[in-house]
C-alpha cells in the first residue's frame, strides 16, 4: 500500500518523472495480486471508485468517459461499416460498453489477459463493465498476440486499449505489434490505439507515427482531455488500411437521436474534427514525422 499516505494515493511513475497525481482515499475496497499485476480499487473523495494497476491509475468512475468514447468513436465513426471490431486489453469493460453500443457493430471480441481485472470491474465498476453483458461479445482471456496470429483479415476495427508502455503492455507500443494489427485487418480496415499525451511523450508518439506511416496508407493522430491522466490529457494512433480515410471527418456523423440512444456524455461530431487539431509544439514535431 506504499501508494497510499495520510489518506492520499498518489502515483508517480518514471514514464512521468517529476511530477505525481493524487486523489484523495475514502476506502480501499481491493488490493490484491493478480498472475499479471498489482490489481487495487478504491473509493476516492470526489472521483468515484478508481481502478489502479501497478500503481497507475487505469479509470475512475468520473471520467472515464472522456477515454473510452473517444478510443471507441474515432475509428467507429471513421468507417464506412465497422461491423466486426476486437478490443485488446480493456478489461474494465468501458471500450466494450461503447463499441457494442454503436448500431453497425455486430460483434465484438474482447481479448484480455487479466481475468481479475474484469471481475474486479464487474463488482466494483459496474457502470463500465456493463458490456460484459452484451450479446455482441465474445470473450477471450488470453494474449492479444496470440490471438490475432489466429485471426488473420478478420476485423473491421481493432482497438488497443493498453496500458502505458512499461510492464505488460511495454510491447503494445512496438512495431511488430501494429504489422499483427495490419494482418488482422479486412481490407479497409482501421486501427486505434492508446498513443500516450503529447506534453510527456511527443519523441514516443513521433516514433510510433514513424513506423505506421510505413506500414499503413493513412495515420493521424488525436487526443483527449481527461482530469486522471498524466497531465491531463491522452492521444489515440490512429490508423487506416483504406487510402480514403480521412480520419478528421466522420463518415458517420450520429444523429442527435443516435447520440441520445448512446447516452454519449463526451464524444460528438465536432469533437471528433477538433481533438485532430494539436498545438503547434506536438503538431510541428509530429507533421516533420
Amino acid at each position: 500500500m506504499d501508494h497510499i499516505k495520510d489518506g492520499w494515493f498518489t502515483e508517480s511513475c518514471t514514464l512521468w518523472p517529476g511530477q505525481a497525481m493524487s486523489l484523495q482515499v475514502e476506502e480501499v475496497l481491493y488490493h490484491k495480486k493478480s498472475k499479471f499485476q498489482d490489481v487495487m480499487v478504491f473509493k476516492s473523495k470526489t472521483y468515484g471508485n478508481v481502478l489502479v494497476l501497478d500503481g497507475v491509475i487505469q479509470c475512475t468512475e468520473r471520467d472515464e468517459f472522456a477515454y473510452q468514447e473517444m478510443i471507441a468513436n474515432l475509428p467507429l465513426c471513421s468507417h464506412p461499416c465497422p461491423k466486426k471490431v476486437l478490443i485488446i486489453g480493456g478489461g474494465d469493460g468501458g471500450v466494450l460498453r461503447e463499441v457494442v453500443k454503436h448500431p453497425l457493430v455486430e460483434s465484438a471480441v474482447l481479448c484480455e489477459i487479466d481475468e481479475d481485472v474484469i471481475n474486479v470491474s464487474k463488482k466494483f465498476l459496474p457502470g463500465m463493465a456493463k458490456g460484459f453483458f452484451s450479446p455482441k461479445l465474445t470473450l477471450h482471456i488470453g494474449d492479444g498476440f496470440e490471438f490475432m496470429k489466429q485471426n488473420q483479415d478478420a476485423f473491421d476495427i481493432i482497438i488497443t486499449d493498453s496500458s502505458d508502455p512499461v510492464g505488460p503492455a511495454e510491447s503494445l507500443f512496438k512495431e511488430s505489434y501494429y504489422q499483427l494489427m495490419k494482418a488482422a485487418l479486412r481490407s479497409g480496415g482501421i486501427i486505434c490505439s492508446q498513443g500516450e499525451c503529447q506534453w510527456l511523450h511527443l519523441e514516443l508518439i513521433k516514433e510510433m507515427q514513424t513506423f505506421c506511416k510505413t506500414l499503413f496508407p493513412v495515420v493521424d493522430y488525436a487526443y483527449s482531455t481527461i482530469p486522471t491522466y498524466p497531465s491531463g490529457q491522452i492521444g489515440f494512433m490512429l490508423c487506416s488500411k483504406n487510402p480514403e480515410t480521412n480520419f478528421r471527418e466522420p463518415v458517420k456523423a450520429l444523429s442527435k437521436e443516435e447520440k441520445e440512444s448512446m447516452s454519449l456524455k463526451y464524444y460528438n461530431p465536432e469533437i471528433h474534427k477538433a481533438s485532430f487539431v494539436l498545438p503547434e509544439f506536438a503538431r510541428k514535431v509530429l507533421s516533420e514525422a
